[in-house]
């Protein structure tokens, strides 16, 4: 009995591997199905689909708008945060501008209203010059001197320094123009 089932194991066994050899054989690109391109036609569809995509952009870039910040009618280069407060006030002037009357307060900063209530996230802050800022969620505070208080961070001036910000918002009051405006 038991040469039985030693000649029955080996008969199978060699059954199996002789079954197992009769597949396919290839490289081991092949096997995986890796196929080569050849390289001019691969250096053209890279070409095509970079000018595609360039395009693309370009077009977006075009249509595009952005927030826009006048002081007393001058235009000021503004590096806006990427947050919901932001957004909100995007959609508050997204079909007119918003005009606020700012007025001076402490010595380092103007503040206004915005006549409607965006979403916070204040956190402790320590502000400098140029630094736009959202407080109680309904007031934005632009600033020409440093103050530490509980914001929520908007945007900062990036055209100004110290004295250009003092010389713009130290003055008196001034009048913040915020708007929708194409990118260019």
């Amino acid at each position: 009995m038991k040469t039985k089932m030693t000649t029955l194991f080996i008969v199978v066994s060699i059954i199996v591997v002789a079954f197992s050899a009769c597949g396919k054989t290839g490289t081991p690109e092949e096997t995986i199905g890796i196929t080569e391109v050849p390289e001019n036609e691969s250096e053209s569809n890279v070409t095509e689909d970079q000018i595609q995509t360039e395009d693309l952009e370009t077009e977006a870039e075009d249509t595009e708008k952005m927030l826009q910040m006048k002081i007393n009618g001058n235009v000021v280069n503004v590096l806006w945060e990427e947050n919901e407060s932001v957004d909100a006030l995007m959609d508050l002037c997204k079909d007119s501008p918003l005009e606020i009357q700012m007025s001076m307060y402490g010595g380092f900063e103007q503040v206004g209203p915005l006549g409607a209530d965006l979403p916070r996230n204040d956190a402790q802050t320590t502000t400098s010059s140029g630094d736009i800022v959202l407080y109680s969620g309904n007031q934005i505070v632009v600033f020409y001197g440093s103050n530490s208080w509980s914001y929520t961070r908007l945007g900062h001036i990036t055209d100004q320094d110290h004295e250009g910000m003092a010389e713009l918002l130290g003055n008196g009051d001034v009048t913040i123009t915020i708007s929708m405006e194409a990118r260019q």
